[in-house]
């Protein structure tokens, strides 16, 4: 049987290894060309969501929150008795994603579903008192993670890009 020697730190020269390696894979990259996805707006409106989702994701980490959670919260805040339909629909959302995506925010205690007083057939939601303290804080977080996106692009491409997307349903 062999023994086990105690774990040491690198070298230097190793420690620093990983780093060049991945420059060097990075620069290799960047020498890659694109082809026809150079002029495709949906290729490059992909890179930007899931750059844009990334960041979120840090930003509000402490809530263990995603986009869609955080929408689906914000809409309710701004229109108090909803409908899950009327939700599914605003946002895009397939009813049975939506679903499981407010089941899992009621377990949370942020949402609730209260017998809707226009239709005993559907569910109003509304926010429990819980959503609306942590969702404050979140929306803290947010207008963070818009500024820096903000910086990213500049604050009137931000503008232009807004203004042109809010056209689409």
């Amino acid at each position: 049987m062999t023994e086990r020697q105690p774990l040491q730190d690198p070298p230097e020269s190793e420690r620093e290894r990983p780093f060049a390696d991945r420059e060097r894979v990075r620069r290799k990259r960047q020498a890659l060309e694109l082809g026809v996805l150079d002029g495709h707006l949906g290729y490059f409106v992909r890179r930007l969501q899931v750059w844009i989702f990334q960041d979120f994701g840090r930003a509000l980490a402490s809530f263990d929150i995603r986009p869609a959670q955080f929408s689906v919260l914000v809409v309710i805040e701004a229109n108090s008795g909803l409908s899950q339909a009327d939700l599914a629909e605003r946002l895009g959302i397939e009813r049975a994603r939506l679903v499981r995506l407010l089941d899992g925010l009621e377990k949370r205690g942020l949402i609730r579903r209260q017998p809707s007083p226009l239709d005993r057939r559907s569910h109003a939601l509304v926010l429990t008192r819980e959503g609306q303290k942590g969702l404050k804080r979140m929306k803290l977080l947010a207008a963070e993670h818009e500024a820096n996106l903000a910086k990213r692009l500049g604050s009137e491409k931000r503008e232009v890009l807004l203004a042109v997307l809010r056209e689409f349903p």
